[in-house]
């Protein structure tokens, strides 16, 4: 016990300049070096979503209908389930020291891991992209009241390669530099969107009327029930749009540290997004009353309505929340994709990673913006990318709770070492069991996706224009895992020596570690030594 108290000993932790360049990548952190805490993880995850971009999904119950007090309840309904989805995502990053799609190994496959890497890859990208196009037309919308600043193809692109830029220069440097960012961000967001309230009460009207009524007497009438639960759906994608990137703020957090504690300062910095989500509902309520041009369903346009009503000594304020939530969301984005890239194909290190995917992405917003106007085509391909995330989040967790938070890590490694075998083998690097569970359950969600004008899959209507993909997708995912685990139980490698969980175990013997050239690695050799500060923290953290 007193080498497990030094390993969560904080004053013994090595802490590096905030300009010192990060050099890990998805191997796993070692304990000396984890010295972030919960409410990094909050500022962090807060920070990232404390934007414009979650104002614009506050305005959706309004233009789906709503009254200010209904749409107020879809947001919290959709918040708080989404926020306690998320949650349980957090533990992976300090369990393991390393990404959630790396820890995703033990439940997917060594090669099945890929599948998160993807996931968050391209939901990394397309919010990013959303992040960097939302920011530059506000500065550009507010540069322009301000003093005049032409809103033409040069200024956007202006705007965009300068956010562009900042955020690659962020994420290069790593970890600490973004939380930097993020710990600025959080406290200037949150009082420029509480000047906001200040700014707009004039023209605010708790008793804003929608299409039915001000009140749920509106429940009886044709329409409302798939509009309440669409807004609530589109508010519920944005935690669980942060559940294959908790990880990769999470890792550098002690293994010792309480899971309650991260666990709550996950689901606190999604509940704090009540912010910006009730700024864009309030303001979107006051567009559609004195501008509703720019709230048409067919095409909203919530920043232009937000600028076209705004007093004139807000535009500053506008103007720094662009440009503060472009840097704090774009950060968290583009530093996760860097990582995904650098776990997928292990030759390139974050750094390079990062680089190389930055650049693709800039010359994507560029592309997407002025080329093939992907503006609306990018945010219904997030919002699938969601649906396809939730169920494995479901399988995730719920293969934390029968593993009893029990992991090997450095058998998640194998597939960055270039190794084969090891107790997260399965199947020639598949886990069916995980496997089967998420690609039905991603596929039904898909089918089942209903945003008008946008995407309809073939069971849209299933349930009477209501869009269940989300909780379907969630549902299903959960019984076909948890079926999959009864009929054909994983080896009992993969639990600890209390057991597993709910669910049965096998007798299996692990496939030997092999190395590239087909040799046996040595268990002792098969990655280096961890610490004796590692090997005590596993200790306190273990079941």
């Amino acid at each position: 016990m007193p080498e497990a108290q030094h390993a969560a000993a904080p004053a013994d932790r090595k802490r590096g300049k905030v300009t010192e360049v990060e050099t890990y990548g998805i191997e796993r952190i070692p304990e000396k070096d984890r010295n972030a805490s919960p409410f990094d993880l909050f500022r962090v995850s807060f920070g990232g979503a404390n934007t414009f971009a979650t104002a614009f999904l506050g305005a959706f119950p309004i233009l789906f209908g709503l009254s200010f007090w209904q749409g107020l309840a879809a947001t919290v309904t959709g918040l708080v389930v989404g926020a306690l989805l998320l949650a349980p995502m957090a533990v992976f990053g300090p369990t393991n020291g390393t990404n959630n799609a790396v820890s995703s190994s033990a439940h997917l496959g060594v090669h099945g891991r890929v599948v998160g890497s993807f996931l968050s890859l391209l939901t990394a990208t397309a919010f990013f992209s959303i992040s960097v196009w939302s920011s530059g037309d506000a500065l550009v919308g507010g540069l322009n009241r301000l003093v005049g600043l032409p809103q033409d193809m040069g200024s956007f692109a202006v705007a965009y390669g300068v956010f562009g830029v900042l955020v690659l220069a962020v994420c290069v440097y790593g970890f600490k530099f973004m939380l930097l960012v993020n710990k600025i961000a959080v406290t200037a967001a949150t009082l420029l969107f509480v000047v906001g309230y200040i700014a707009f009460a004039g023209d605010f009207n708790l008793n804003f009327e929608g299409a039915f009524g001000t009140g749920f007497d509106g429940i009886g009438i044709a329409g409302f029930i798939p509009a309440f639960f669409g807004a609530a759906l589109i508010v519920m994608s944005n935690p669980i749009s942060f559940g294959a990137f908790l990880g990769d703020w999470a890792r550098y957090i002690p293994t010792a540290t309480p899971k309650r504690r991260v666990m709550g300062a996950a689901l606190l910095a999604q509940l704090a997004t009540l912010v910006p989500f009730v700024f864009g509902l309030a303001t979107a309520s006051i567009i559609a009353t004195k501008a509703p041009e720019f709230m048409d369903p067919a095409a909203p346009n919530y920043v232009g309505g937000l600028l076209a009503v705004s007093p004139a000594w807000y535009f500053v304020p506008l103007c720094a929340i662009a440009l503060i939530g472009g840097m704090s969301t774009g950060a968290t984005s583009l530093y996760g994709t860097g990582l995904d890239f650098s776990s997928v194909f292990p030759r390139f290190n974050r750094v390079q990673a990062t680089l190389f995917i930055g650049i693709l992405a800039i010359i994507f917003i560029f592309v997407g913006r002025f080329a093939f106007n992907l503006v609306q085509s990018i945010s219904t391909f997030a919002t699938l990318i969601v649906t396809c995330t939730a169920p494995w989040m479901v399988v995730m967790i719920i293969g934390f709770i029968t593993r009893r938070g029990w992991y090997d890590a450095d058998a998640l490694q194998v597939f960055n070492r270039r190794q084969t075998g090891g107790r997260y083998w399965f199947n020639h690097g598949w886990n069916p069991r995980g496997m089967l569970a998420w690609l039905v359950s991603a596929a039904a969600g898909l089918s089942m996706v209903n945003m008008p004008g946008q995407f309809e899959g073939p069971l849209g209507n299933l349930a009477g224009g209501v869009d269940i993909s989300l909780p379907a997708s969630l549902v299903l995912a959960a019984v076909l895992y948890l079926g999959m685990l009864w009929i054909f139980p994983e080896p009992r490698a993969v639990f600890p020596a209390a057991g597993p969980r709910w669910v049965p175990s096998k007798d299996t013997a692990v496939t030997p570690v092999l190395d590239a050239a087909g040799n046996i690695v040595p268990a002792d050799r098969a990655a280096a030594p961890n610490s004796r500060e590692d090997r005590a923290a596993e200790l306190v953290a273990g079941p």
